[in-house]
């Protein structure tokens, strides 16, 4: 429990603070991915340039001397994956590589506090490999395949490679690693695409964090469902929706009162450009926040694409 007291009060608004404006590993958390599932062929590269605005209010435990917080945050994101065979299967891996900037604005004891940041944030890297369906197809065998129904999975690694003060309470990087293994189940129905993701994140102590403490959270399971509508080859509309729930901090043995059930939902749509160029906007709010950032959110990102030389 949360002690009452002045001198525990800052460090617990601290807690919430940095997990719910700091970490690229949570907004990664709250992230809506329709066809993140969807077979390939194998041989195929994909570079895709994004940027995503946020902007919106943080809720945090109001025992706490924090109030009125808001954040607007901007990142720039540069990634690139690779689609291949392994044991007969489609798979691929990435690679992420976040830019962020943005302020943090509320009133700490009724007095107003603002603080802009701007840096590398933490880097991803992803495995995908399909356990049902989806067999390792060359691009003319893909084009002959009939859709079917997949499960695959997936796991995800970010690096505490952002931008981290330890002496600061809002930073860029979480200064520690996070873990999320996750399955993926994708129906194709006609020109209907539905899709059900289940992971959860794990994630390494922080051992210098704000001021010499030592800060740990336990995981977060994550939900996510989307229904997707084909109109042409490559141009298609999403519905989206998330539920995140766990989470809680603790810090210095003591456990916070932080334990998020949040949702988020969502639209996403793609429009191919060119025969390998695409354009990718996506939209999404928060449905319900008990604890951490309650976030509108916009995206556009372009992808590039091509095929291994044969």
């Amino acid at each position: 429990m949360i002690e009452k007291g002045p001198r525990r009060r800052p460090l617990a608004a601290a807690v919430l603070l940095a997990a719910a404006c700091a970490s690229t590993a949570r907004a990664r958390a709250q992230s809506l991915e329709p066809r993140a599932y969807s077979p390939n062929p194998t041989g195929v590269n994909f570079a895709i340039a994004g940027y995503t605005y946020q902007t919106g209010s943080v809720f945090v435990d109001p025992d706490l001397p924090v109030t009125n917080v808001s954040a607007k945050l901007s990142v720039g994101t540069l990634s690139y994956a690779h689609t291949f065979s392994l044991f007969g299967r489609s798979a691929s891996a990435g690679l992420l590589i976040p830019y962020a900037g943005g302020t943090v604005s509320g009133q700490v004891f009724e007095q107003e506090r603002s603080v802009t940041r701007t840096g590398l944030g933490d880097m991803g890297i992803r495995m995908t490999c399909n356990i049902f369906g989806g067999p390792a197809l060359s691009p003319k065998e893909f084009a002959a395949h009939a859709p079917e129904t997949t499960l695959g999975m997936s796991f995800l690694v970010v690096a505490p490679t952002g931008q981290y003060y330890p002496d600061k309470l809002i930073n860029i990087g979480s200064h520690r690693w996070a873990f999320r293994p996750e399955l993926g189940f994708s129906h194709p129905a006609g020109r209907w695409f539905f899709e059900a993701y289940a992971g959860v994140w794990f994630f390494t102590t922080n051992d210098d964090f704000f001021g010499g403490h030592v800060r740990t959270q336990e995981p977060i399971g994550a939900f996510q469902a989307h229904v997707s509508y084909t109109f042409a080859p490559r141009l298609w509309l999403a519905a989206d929706y998330t539920y995140y729930t766990g989470g809680r901090t603790t810090v210095n043995g003591v456990l916070n009162e932080d334990l998020q059930k949040n949702s988020r939902v969502g639209l996403t749509v793609a429009i191919p450009i060119a025969r390998n160029q695409s354009l990718k906007f996506a939209w999404s709010r928060g449905a319900s926040t008990s604890i951490g950032s309650d976030f509108t959110t916009y995206s556009v990102g372009y992808q590039f694409l091509w095929f291994d030389a044969r």
